[in-house]
């Protein structure tokens, strides 16, 4: 199995942030990262430009790093209710996807959310109360209330 040395140009969960230089396998880079424009060949001139983008993101990320701690403290606290149609049982007809989950927070006067920053504990397919953790930050992350009720 090849692998390729690629620089990430944008968080990929699971796998890291711009500027990192990762290895993964041949058909992910081919097929998954390079056509959606996530990461760049690892070559010395992208190696300069990643460079100076490392720079940038170390000064906005101490900026970003403390706004995200503000949106956790306000994202703690908050109790989201989210109807949806249910059957019997309180069983749903489909799921809970992470954009009716950012949808609902931004509803309830939570700040608007990057839905791929949501990450459901597995597939909601029933009422009641869940938790959602919501990663503002790669090193800040909040849990939410989500009570999903009949509607």
């Amino acid at each position: 199995m090849s692998t390729m040395k690629l620089i990430l140009t944008a968080e990929v969960t699971g796998l890291g942030s711009s500027g990192d230089t990762v290895e993964v396998k041949g058909g992910y880079a081919r097929n998954y990262l390079l056509p959606r424009g996530l990461a760049l060949l690892s070559t010395r001139g992208a190696e300069k430009q990643i460079a100076s983008l490392r720079r940038a993101r170390a000064a906005r990320d101490v900026r970003t790093l403390e706004e995200a701690q503000s949106v956790a403290a306000r994202l703690s606290g908050l109790t989201v209710t989210l109807p949806a149609r249910a059957g019997n049982g309180g069983r749903l007809f489909g799921r809970i996807t992470t954009a009716d989950v950012a949808a609902a927070v931004t509803a309830a006067g939570g700040p608007e959310l990057d839905r791929r920053r949501i990450e459901l504990p597995s597939s909601i397919k029933s009422t009641g109360t869940h938790t959602v953790t919501v990663r503002v930050h790669p090193e800040v992350s909040t849990a939410v209330t989500l009570e999903v009720v009949s509607g």
